[in-house]
């Protein structure tokens, strides 16, 4: 068996018990399958990875056994650790990142850091990092969009990192189990889409969870069945969302 060691935690380490109030800054998302392909691809072995690692960015807990760790989502590197990660494949970061959900991960991503966003957006370091930590997104319309514009938001990203996925998705259920129509506007609020676009999504979403509700118990299903399939395309609803919009656009 092998093990993977990590260094000793120091007194200035979040992780360490005199300091077990702070929180953790959490992973960023690794793409394991993308580094075990780059690392192949440069015919190297997790071996060499990991004393690239240790002799060019002063990493000297990083071994063979952490390394294949990572690429076996048995572990997941930090964000130094996937940066010295990068520069020993010859990739940037972005290369060896899953999809980003968080703000602070749409920022390592684009390789940013946390003093250039904040000049950029206007707030000062202090405020936009807590709003990291904490995963709140605190901006004006103008803040928000110099963010969407620096870290090249898509709509859906941005209504996820500025916090507005639970709001859109009460809306979205409340349109598809009520009256759509009543929704356009609120929905429409929130999300800034060509009014038709939008009035076309609402109702696509509208007919198929009416229709699946009514297919669920026309099959003979029982109320259960009905009650499942309701929770399933509910819980799913701001996905859906996004689909039937990329769907019904030129």
């Amino acid at each position: 068996m092998w093990a993977v060691r990590r260094p000793p935690a120091q007194p200035n380490q979040p992780n360490h018990p005199n300091r077990s109030s702070r929180r953790t800054p959490p992973t960023p998302p690794f793409d394991a399958p993308a580094a075990r392909r780059l690392r192949a691809a440069l015919n190297m072995g997790p071996e060499h990875v990991a004393y690239g690692m240790r002799a060019s960015y002063g990493l000297p807990y990083v071994t063979e056994d952490l390394v294949i760790a990572w690429e076996r989502e048995i572990a997941t590197p930090s964000s130094g650790e996937l940066t010295a990660l990068a520069g020993v494949l010859w990739c940037s970061p972005s290369e060896l990142l899953g999809k980003p959900r968080t703000l602070r991960e749409h920022r390592l991503a684009r390789g940013l850091a946390p003093e250039d966003v904040a000049r950029s957006v206007g707030h000062e370091l202090p405020a936009y990092l807590r709003m990291e930590e904490l995963d709140d997104w605190r901006g004006t319309d103008r803040q928000s969009a110099a963010l969407a514009g620096l870290l090249g938001l898509s709509l859906p990203d941005f209504i996820t990192v500025t916090g507005r996925d639970a709001k859109l998705a009460d809306l979205l259920r409340s349109a598809v189990t009520t009256r759509w129509q009543a929704y356009v506007r609120p929905v429409g609020k929130m999300v800034p889409l060509d009014r038709r676009a939008l009035e076309t999504a609402l109702q696509e979403l509208h007919q198929d969870y009416q229709g699946q509700m009514t297919a669920t118990l026309s099959w003979g299903g029982d109320n259960s069945d009905s009650s499942a399939a309701g929770r399933e395309f509910l819980n799913r609803i701001v996905d859906r969302f996004w689909t039937t919009l990329q769907a019904i656009s030129p």
